[in-house]
Order: C-alpha cells, then structure tokens, then sequence
C-alpha cells in the first residue's frame, strides 16, 4: 500500500491510498466467492454459480464495490497511522481508479484535529484571591436553618402576609373564556417566592382565610405559551388556609435541635468554618480558569467547524440525559421555553466553542511539557468508575478499552493535571 498526503486547507487533508493490483484481485475473487452465496441465480444452487455468470447478472460493479468495501476501510486507517494524523470527521472517499489487474486508487478527504501555536503559559503571575467571612454572611445561613426548622402554623384568624404559605383554588380567564391550564385546587403557594407569574402572588397579600379574590395580571410576552403571551387575564382565587411559619428563638437549645452541637456559638463556629471553605473552593476554581482564560488568549489555534458541531451535540445529549431523569424530554423543555433545537444549540455555540479550543490548548500544553496519565493514576479512576457503577475496576477497564473509550480517561487525567502545572507556574 502507498499512501501519499496534500494539505488543502489549514485543517483539512487530502490522502491518496494505492492498494496493489494482486490484493485488489484476491479481494475481488473473494467478493465473487461471497455474493455468490448471498444471490439466487437461476440454474445454480447458491454459492455454486460461476464468476461470469454472476458478472453476467449482477455487473462487474457489484463485485468491485464488494471488494472495496472490504479493503477501504482498512486502508484509510493504516493510511491515518502512517500519515500521523488525527481525523476529527468522517472522509469525504473518491474512487480514482478501480479495475481489476491495475492497482486500486482512491483519495480519503477528512479534516484533522488542528495544531496549536501555543504563546506564553509560565510566569504569568494571577494570585489567588483572599478569602473572608462576614458576620452578616454567618446570620443568613443561620437565619435560613432558622427557617427550614420553623414550625407551620395554619392561622385562625388574619391576613396574608409575604413568607405566608395559603391553600387554594383557583381558576384563569381571558375575557369572559376559561383557558386549559389554568385551573388549581389546594395549591400551598408560598408568597413572595415567585412561583406564579408576576402579581399573582402580591395581589393575595391582605386577604383572610375564606375570602374570594380576583387577581388581575398579564401574561410576560415571552410566556411559554403562545395563547397567552402578553395577555390579560383573572384568575378567581379562594384563599382556604393561611400558615405561617412559627420561628424558634436563635438561643443554643435552637443549636441542640438543629445540629450536634451545644451552643449556638459552636454551631455558627461551624456554619463559618464551611462558608469559609466553599469560599477558598470558588476562590481555587476561579484562579485556575483565569489561568486558562489568560493561557487561551495567548495561543493561536484554528477549529475545524466540525469539532464545535461535535460538542454542540455532545452537550445537547447531556442537557437531554439530564432532563430525562427529571422525567422532561427535550421537546417538552423547548416548547416550554418556546423555543427549537437550532436556536438551543445556538445559545450553546460560544461555549462549545471555548471548551473545544480549552481542550485542545491543555492538550499542546500536556504534550509539549511531557505530562501522562500513569497506570496508577488511570487504575484509580477505574476504581471510582468501579464504585460507581458497582463492577470491578478490571472489568471496566476491559470493557473501554474494547470500545476504545479508554483513552478519554486518560486524555482527562492528563488535561487535570496539565491545570494543576499552569496554577504551580502562574501563580
């Protein structure tokens, strides 16, 4: 086999692969051998009709496309390995030449995963910011356990209030016409949580448990639903119950009831102890992708469209898998932000793009600094897999390495630690 490479574009390659004359012929005697035990040929039992007879009936083509069909593809992925690069897409395939006693020519298109020009990495001096606490960020978490752990206490008498939690009935109208959807019956609706839409909830405020309430709103203009965007409408309300939340004083008894420590003091100790680590956390993550961010702006790297429509795709399937466990398809999710798929992936276009250009940057920066996936750190993450999945960790790694998936494994083993290099050299 010969195989000859021409650039075409900045990402795209043009491969011409000569399979030899006598390999081209032994495939085609064996396609012979092969339709001729699939076809039905009158006079003939099957896989007993001669190579002319077959030639006669079904055309010389049929046996050539069979016999290429059975060299191609183990041609094109020799040519790849022996040509040194990565394809990022299916090939565009042209058949050159393709006749028995001469060579088999043909010219695989595809584009590859690009170069990277890469600029400065090292010394570019981004710090990690300092991290504080406040008192009044310590009430607030405080205040909020206060909240989740206070009593609800249906009211005899009195008037809605925000934070008030009422029960009731309702249903909407435009006009005069009751419209689908817009009936309730005992729905607890906490008000000032913006679960209805605009001023339904403020328009409940004041009213007392059996009182009957018209409440006038209009619909947002780009409300889900088309047969209501930008309307008018009323919605007849009972309020049915009114409860309100019974708070417990903030003394340390509060601190015994809602957690396992002895004195409010200890509990806040602990509330700003973890406030103080999730900041370091968020104050570790944004370091690390300003770092990225920097290290990105100072390399040059053209993105072949394909490998953004490949993300773009992958992040759809992940938004869909993580809809479905939800119990939302895809469609549902778009009719209710009243919107399509190709206006979904538009909005997911500048990200897609950034994480393929991140990649492919951390992936230079790994390989030109020699940084691996070693077969302790790869062991390790089949072991999470493992536990995650409830399988042995051999199993695992069997099982991708089959699939070639194995390598995505590592190429993300090697991209964390190719981060943990940029922050040592940038901070």
């Amino acid at each position: 086999m010969a195989v000859s490479v021409e650039k075409l574009e900045k990402n795209v390659v043009e491969m011409e692969i000569t399979i030899d004359a006598e390999k081209f012929d032994q495939a085609i005697t064996q396609a012979a051998k092969k339709v001729a035990r699939e076809v039905n040929i009158p006079g003939f039992r099957k896989g007993k009709a001669p190579r002319k007879v077959l030639e006669l009936h079904l055309g010389k083509e049929t046996l050539y496309n069979e016999a290429m069909d059975s060299l191609m593809a183990g041609a094109y992925a020799d040519a790849v390995t022996e040509s040194d690069i990565i394809p990022v897409d299916k090939p565009e395939i042209e058949i050159v030449q393709a006749e028995e006693g001469k060579d088999l020519i043909f010219k695989a298109k595809v584009s590859v995963k690009p170069e990277v020009e890469l600029g400065v990495y090292k010394g570019l001096q981004i710090g990690l910011e300092a991290v504080s606490i406040t008192d009044e960020q310590v009430d607030k978490e405080i205040n909020t356990k206060q909240m989740q752990h206070a009593r609800l206490l249906t009211l005899e008498e009195g008037k809605v209030e925000t934070q008030d939690t009422v029960t009731i009935d309702y249903e909407g109208f435009i006009g005069d016409e009751a419209f689908a959807g817009g009936k309730g019956e005992n729905r607890d609706l906490v008000i000032g949580s913006g679960t209805f839409i605009p001023g339904f909830e403020e328009n409940l405020i004041g009213a007392e448990t059996g009182q009957h309430v018209d409440v006038r709103v209009t619909f947002p203009e780009d409300y889900h639903s088309e047969d209501l965007a930008g309307k008018e409408a009323v919605f007849k309300t009972e309020i049915k119950k009114i409860k309100r939340r019974e708070l417990s004083p903030l003394d340390d008894e509060f601190a015994k009831d809602v957690s396992e420590f002895e004195t409010l003091d200890e509990l806040k100790a602990d509330i700003r102890e973890k406030l103080i680590g999730q900041a370091e956390a968020k104050a570790k993550k944004d370091q690390e992708q300003a770092i990225i961010d920097k290290v990105a702006e100072n390399a040059v790297v053209e993105i072949p469209e394909v490998m953004v429509e490949t993300q773009v795709n992958a992040m759809v399937n992940t938004m869909r898998s993580n809809l479905e466990n939800q119990g939302i398809s895809v469609e549902d999710y778009l009719r209710f932000t009243n919107s399509t798929e190709e206006e979904l992936k538009a909005q997911l276009l500048p990200k897609a793009e950034k994480d393929v250009r991140t990649d492919l940057i951390l992936e230079a920066i790994g390989k030109a600094e020699g940084i691996e996936a070693t077969e302790e750190e790869i062991d390790d993450e089949m072991k999470k897999l493992g536990e995650r999945f409830n399988q042995e960790p051999d199993s695992i790694k069997q099982i991708l390495s089959a699939r070639g998936e194995l390598e995505y494994y590592k190429q993300n083993i090697i991209a964390d630690k190719t981060v943990v290099f940029l922050v040592e050299q940038n901070s």
